[in-house]
């Protein structure tokens, strides 16, 4: 870190009729520098040197893909729980999941068993890459008694259509005669039949919520294997064989669900696992900030809020595009009050009146002018604080 001292405006008492100053932190990871919740602490810092005695509720952030288990585990104060399980190319792995303080809410991130670093060490295998070790994680979840499980989707190594994670599940994948079809896309090619006898006796019992922050299809131009099959390793026949398979696995899908999930947007997600988990297990598909945030109460404490401030590295156009600061803004705009969002980032690229109509009032870089990158990553807690400090002021100033 560096030795720069850390200067903040002198602490102010504003006339506060209606009690005590009340900020919400809720902001995304910095990735490569903070965590979420290294983040929302460094902001409380900033927000508690000016106003001693604000009320500042602190609730690290995400946007449904990887880093949401560690954000909810964060705002819930419990240690994540493990099981043993496989990754992507059925290695033995130790996975992450999460159980809410009450037990009633369970999460799963897919990454932690399925994702793409985890694969990382060998040779990409798009046709035989498979999520059946978010399964097996998905039934420990349903073990532990939750009433809800999230399943955070993003980092996927697979394309196989979220048939793994009806396998960890204890589902079968069954070719014409009748035999067991291997893993990954290359089974879906070969799927006649699902036998669901061996299902985890819960399975149908929970709501299943899944964070989809994209609207593709599970097949065809925009469809899983097209869009997102070359970033797993699938070359141009790969793509197409994939393409086709999953075809076919819808085709499976529908006498099971009884509805088509071909046309179902979002149903592309993390190589199609949606349209597994919605086909046979009546998961929702919700927006992952969102879900996320009602998951650790934000609306109801943003409602009482004076001031909302939110963080991420990166302030652009994705951000309001479903991501956290656009959360953010949508939940302040529903408030009666309608408290304003300020966002602080480690780069601002979004023009203000962008931000002002995604309900943000403000965005400030942490940059403090021409810096290097290694030195601002150094300095991000501190010139957070700063930053945070400096947000206060004004709001308390145009509270007087």
């Amino acid at each position: 870190m560096s030795s720069t001292p850390s200067t903040h405006p002198t602490p102010v008492v504003p006339r506060r009729p209606d009690g005590p100053l009340r900020v919400v932190v809720a902001p995304d990871s910095f990735k490569g520098s903070l965590s979420a919740a290294d983040v929302a602490h460094a902001v409380a810092a900033g927000v508690r040197s000016v106003v001693p005695d604000a009320q500042v509720v602190e609730l690290p952030m995400a946007d449904g893909g990887e880093g949401t288990l560690d954000a909810l585990l964060a705002v819930w104060g419990v240690p994540a729980r493990e099981v043993e399980t496989v990754d992507a190319i059925g290695r033995p792995r130790t996975a992450r999941y999460g159980v809410s303080r009450d037990g009633r809410l369970g999460v799963v991130e897919l990454a932690e068993a399925s994702g793409l670093p985890q694969v990382s060490d060998v040779a990409l295998q798009p046709l035989h890459a498979h999520t059946r070790g978010t399964g097996a994680a998905a039934a420990a979840v349903l073990d532990a008694g939750v009433d809800e499980v999230v399943v955070c989707l993003g980092g996927s190594a697979s394309t196989d259509g979220g048939a793994g994670i009806l396998t960890g599940l204890g589902a079968r994948l069954l070719d014409e005669q009748g035999e067991q079809v291997p893993d990954g896309g290359e089974g879906l090619a070969r799927v006649a039949r699902l036998d669901l006898a061996g299902l985890h006796p819960r399975a149908r019992e929970v709501r299943w919520r899944l964070a989809v922050d994209v609207t593709n299809p599970l097949h065809g131009e925009r469809g899983a294997a097209h869009v997102f099959g070359p970033q797993k390793g699938a070359q141009e026949a790969d793509v197409a064989f994939l393409d086709a398979a999953l075809r076919r696995w819808a085709g499976v899908l529908v006498e099971e669900a009884g509805f088509d999930v071909s046309e179902l947007a979002g149903a592309g997600a993390a190589g199609g696992v949606p349209a597994a988990m919605v086909g046979v297990l009546g998961a929702e598909l919700e927006p992952g900030a969102r879900l996320v945030a009602e998951a650790i109460g934000l609306p109801q404490e943003i409602s009482r809020a004076d001031l909302v401030i939110t963080g991420e590295g990166s302030f652009d156009s994705q951000s309001v595009n479903g991501k956290v600061a656009d959360a953010m803004g949508a939940l302040a705009a529903e408030a009666p009050h309608r408290p304003p969002v300020v966002v602080l980032a480690g780069r601002v690229l979004l023009p203000a009146h962008q931000a002002r109509d995604a309900g943000i009032a403000a965005a400030f870089s942490i940059a403090p002018g021409p810096i290097e990158l290694d030195e601002l990553l150094d300095r991000t807690a501190s010139r957070l604080t700063d930053l945070a400090a400096t947000v206060t002021s004004l709001h308390v100033a145009s509270r007087r």
